[in-house]
Parts: structure tokens; C-alpha cells; sequence
């Protein structure tokens, strides 16, 4: 027994003395691939995030729709905080369908909220303070140029 070990070893340490660069390049080679092949499949498996229609059903999670009106850049901000998987699908000119699973509803709630405060803000922004509107309307009445209105009396047929 212990002599048939011994032979099984030393025949281990020539075939191992024999193995060339070329040899242990092809057994690396064939390792790296092994490697890359089950890191892909691990990457394709459950994509986050912004992703197609297609792929967030394949999820094989139930999804709900809720309309969007408004910029779909802004919602992205905000969702890739709040790490939910959505898709948006284009019903018309600005209007879309937001599409994302159910059993992210508390994480879509709270991305909600914070969308609609930035919505908010931007459209606050957007507005000029009554002050400057008030010197405006008041530019432009002053730059107005002035006409005289001409009115004839009405002349009377007793004359």
C-alpha cells in the first residue's frame, strides 16, 4: 500500500516537472473563461433599476402602472436612490406609464414623495416673485407710448 502511494506520487511530480508554459497558459485560459462565464450569468440573472418593460416582467415579481406626466430624468434621480426596479412606457407627448413591482410599493411611496417635493420646487423656481412682476408692469405701462384719442361730438341736425 505505502509503495503504491509512492509510485503514484512520484509519477504526479514528473508529469508535473513535464507540464510546459504552453500547457499551464491553456489550463489558466480555460479557468479565466469558467470564471467570466459564471460572473456574467450572475450580472444577466436581476438587472436594477431603469430596465425595459420586457425585462421588469421577467422579474416574475406581479408589477403595478401608475400614470407620470413630467420629466422622466427627474424620477430617475430619485429612484436610483431609493434602489426600486421600473421601466417607464410611452403612452404620448410627455405622458407615460411608470411601471415597477409590487413588492417594492413602500420604496416607490417614499420616492414618490421625494419626486413630487422636487416637482414642486422646480415649479416654485420657475415662478418670478411679485415684486419683480409688480416693476415689470410697471416698465412696460411707463414705456408705453401715449395716444390721444380724438372724438368727435356728435353734431346735432337742429343747427
Amino acid at each position: 500500500m505505502q509503495e503504491d502511494i509512492e509510485n503514484r506520487t512520484v509519477a504526479l511530480s514528473v508529469k508535473m516537472a513535464k507540464l510546459s508554459a504552453e500547457g499551464l497558459a491553456k489550463v489558466l485560459e480555460a479557468a479565466y473563461k469558467k470564471i467570466q462565464k459564471t460572473h456574467h450569468k450572475a450580472k444577466t440573472l436581476t438587472p436594477h433599476g431603469r430596465q425595459s418593460v420586457k425585462q421588469l416582467m421577467n422579474h416574475g415579481a406581479a408589477t403595478n402602472t401608475i400614470p407620470l406626466d413630467g420629466e422622466t430624468r427627474l424620477f430617475d434621480r430619485v429612484a436610483r436612490k431609493w434602489n426600486v426596479d421600473y421601466s417607464f412606457h410611452k403612452t404620448g407627448p410627455k405622458k407615460y406609464l411608470l411601471l415597477f413591482k409590487s413588492g417594492q410599493a413602500d420604496a416607490i411611496t417614499a420616492c414618490f414623495s421625494d419626486y413630487t417635493k422636487l416637482c414642486m420646487k422646480k415649479a416654485r423656481d420657475k415662478r418670478q416673485p411679485i415684486l419683480e412682476q409688480l416693476r415689470n408692469s410697471g416698465e412696460q405701462v411707463r414705456n408705453k407710448p401715449r395716444q390721444r384719442e380724438r372724438t368727435r361730438e356728435a353734431v346735432r341736425d337742429d343747427r
